[in-house]
C-alpha cells in the first residue's frame, strides 16, 4: 500500500471511529480537483491527504495526527 493510501486509510478509520461524517475526493484522475486541493492548501506541491471543511483548509496528514494525539480534532476540523 502506498504511503498516501495508508495515510488516507488512517484518516478515514479515525473519522469513522469518531462518527464524523466526511466526503472523500479522489484527485488522481482529475487535474482540476488536484489544483483545487493545492489552492485550498496554499501549496502548489501539496499531496493527499489534505483535510478541508467546506472551503476552509484544516491541514495535512501530519497536522491531523497531531490533533488526534492532542485531543484537539474537533478544533482542527473546525467543528468546535
Amino acid at each position: 500500500m502506498s504511503p498516501i493510501k495508508s495515510q488516507q486509510s488512517e484518516v478515514t478509520r479515525i473519522l469513522d471511529g469518531k462518527r464524523i461524517q466526511y466526503q472523500l475526493v479522489d484527485i488522481s484522475q482529475d487535474n482540476a480537483l488536484r489544483d483545487e486541493m493545492r489552492a485550498l492548501a496554499g501549496n502548489p506541491k501539496a499531496t493527499p491527504p489534505q483535510i478541508v471543511n467546506g472551503d476552509q483548509y484544516c491541514g495535512d496528514y501530519e497536522l491531523f495526527v497531531e490533533a488526534v494525539e492532542q485531543n484537539t480534532l474537533q478544533e482542527f476540523l473546525k467543528l468546535a
